[in-house]
């Protein structure tokens, strides 16, 4: 049997008058407001002001305060900055603290997380892919608040000459858009790369081939010359000097192996020109392609200087 005209008409509006006295109680519910709270960069929001209200929307009240420093909003002052960024949510039915204390919302930078953030800041901006950075500080680090977002590293201060065994980094934590703070730290560095080392002591003259090298990890931060760079095969260097055992293969200690050695007799072809003269002359130096030696004339005993182009030639420009 279908119900009366009259029925419906009362069922819809009760259902209509409950309706209205949730809303009604929804907005004549007053609003408890913290005397604390810690907000993001982003902003102080109404929906963070009283977090015990689930229908309240996400409108900003006021800017965030600087790290380290406190904003006091009072109730009077939240209700100005709803009146004039949503005046549909403008209340003035507050219960709690008569004001709130607002500060960033923070966390600890422990001594691990800092010195690897500071790892790999050097490594990407010094050392590069020269080695791998091992950094420690000489102090243990007792922690700092810092506001509870993504931040970098930018060093303010680096050794003129480079990172060294010890250290006096100054560096600044940035957010996005401000500075979470400036640290001094003294730390100590090593630059881990595997370097060539002589096994045995090793003569001068003798080919690199030949040479009884092995490669090991060392701390190149203490060796204060250039390293030498080859292959193990490389048949085109010899040792310039006696490398004791135990050494690392500095740059200094590795040249071209020469073609021509000192006493030999070779050909110096003089090019003027369309014109090319060829004389006998006896090598002064030892010489690889392409570096200049000096060379004595058999016949009038004279001293050149021309560049070596193979075991037997040298040029000699006029």
């Amino acid at each position: 049997m279908r119900p009366s005209l009259p029925a419906i008409s009362r069922s819809l509006l009760l259902g209509a008058l409950v309706a209205l006295l949730l809303v009604l109680q929804a907005v004549a519910a007053p609003l408890a407001l913290p005397a604390e709270l810690r907000v993001g960069r982003q902003g102080v929001w109404l929906n963070e002001l009283f977090p015990g209200d689930s229908s309240l929307p996400a409108v900003r009240v006021a800017e965030a305060p600087e790290p380290g420093k406190v904003l006091v909003l009072s109730r009077a002052q939240i209700a100005d900055a709803l009146k004039g960024s949503a005046a549909e949510l403008a209340v003035t039915n507050f219960t709690g603290s008569a004001q709130v204390r607002v500060s960033r919302r923070v966390r600890r930078l422990e001594e691990a997380e800092l010195l690897a953030i500071l790892t790999e800041t050097l490594q990407n901006g010094q050392v590069r892919d020269t080695g791998q950075l091992e950094l420690k500080l000489s102090r243990p680090w007792p922690g700092a608040s810092i506001p509870d977002e993504p931040f970098t590293v930018k060093f303010t201060d680096l050794p003129p000459a480079g990172l060294q065994s010890r250290n006096l980094l100054r560096f600044e934590l940035r957010g996005e858009q401000e500075s979470l703070g400036t640290f001094t730290v003294t730390a100590e560095a090593k630059v881990w790369e595997e370097v060539w080392i002589a096994r045995t002591t090793l003569p001068r003259s003798l080919p690199i081939r030949d040479a009884d090298l092995v490669r090991e990890r060392r701390d190149t931060l203490t060796l204060r010359a250039p390293l030498a760079q080859f292959a193990a095969d490389e048949e085109r260097l010899e040792l310039s000097e006696n490398v004791s055992a135990g050494s690392p293969i500095y740059a200094r200690m590795v040249r071209p192996r020469p073609v021509i050695r000192r006493g030999k007799l070779v050909d110096a072809i003089v090019a003027d020109g369309v014109l090319n003269i060829t004389l006998r002359v006896e090598a002064l130096d030892d010489g690889a392609p392409g570096q200049v030696v000096r060379a004595r004339n058999l016949k009038s005993k004279r001293e050149i200087r021309g560049k070596v182009k193979d075991e037997q030639t040298i040029i000699i420009s006029l």
